[in-house]
């Protein structure tokens, strides 16, 4: 069964290459958003300090420098096969522990107001990626969501906490499995936290994290909660990547308590 397929008593046949010649920064942010990453090659000081390649073509990684830090930034994929294999290929690119991810997630409850931040405290494990970076558990912890509320709260940022539902097939959120997973405690679902989480805790990386509701599936029918062209609250929202920018700052700058 998938859920059995974790071996830590066999070396990997191919294995992440840490270059210790690359560039050293304080932390990576990830985002998943094309509006994102032209919002900030245009409004930011972008120097490209490298780059990986997939069968899809070739990723920059960019390099910012915000309240005296050195931040490394790129536009990873969506699921959580390819977001963890970007992160990997990243050891070989960049020196840096730390990672910060922040995108956009279905909201399994009404009551979450649109565009408030949520952030996951545990992640089901409905993926596949996950299975192969920890043994078997129905949740993963998601170690650093107190550390990321403390930001948002000193910064006066409404937020959320509550486990989020990471499947693969988004098309086959079914009514039934929403209902579970409401009921467990879910308040968000989307493709890559569990794996993210299972990945970092392998390779001794911090993950920091928070989704925005950009949708809501907790209505008689799908509703995007947005109009044609208004970006604002989703997952294209640039000022999302003012919070992440923030949340870099606050990691790396010993101001977490």
């Amino acid at each position: 069964m998938i859920t059995d397929t974790f071996d830590n008593a066999s070396p990997a046949i191919i294995n992440p290459q840490a270059n210790d010649d690359a560039p050293a920064v304080d932390a990576c942010i990830l985002t998943f958003s094309h509006a994102i990453e032209k919002f900030v090659r245009e409004h930011y000081d972008c120097t490209q300090i490298g780059s990986f390649w997939f069968a899809t073509g070739e990723t920059p990684v960019w390099q910012i420098e915000y309240a005296g830090r050195k931040f490394a930034f790129y536009k990873t994929y969506v699921g959580a096969p390819a977001c963890v294999g970007s992160v990997e290929d990243t050891l070989s690119v960049i020196r840096t522990k730390k990672y910060i991810v922040f995108g956009g997630a279905g909201c399994l409850n009404k009551e979450i107001a649109h565009g408030k931040v949520m952030i996951p405290t545990e992640g089901y494990r409905d993926e596949g990626t996950s299975y192969h970076y920890a043994p078997p558990s129905d949740y993963i912890a998601i170690r650093n969501a107190d550390t990321v509320a403390k930001c948002m709260a000193e910064n006066g940022i409404p937020y959320v906490k509550g486990k989020t539902w990471t499947t693969d097939s988004f098309y086959r959120e079914t009514v039934n499995n929403f209902e579970k997973h409401k009921a467990d405690g879910c308040i968000s679902v989307e493709m890559e936290c569990a794996a993210l989480q299972a990945m970092c805790d392998f390779r001794g990386l911090e993950l920091y994290m928070f989704f925005t509701s950009g949708d809501l599936l907790d209505a008689p029918e799908w509703d995007a909660r947005r109009r044609d062209g208004d970006d604002r609250g989703t997952q294209h929202d640039t000022g999302h990547f003012d919070i992440a920018l923030e949340l870099a700052r606050y990691v790396t700058c010993g101001q977490e308590k």
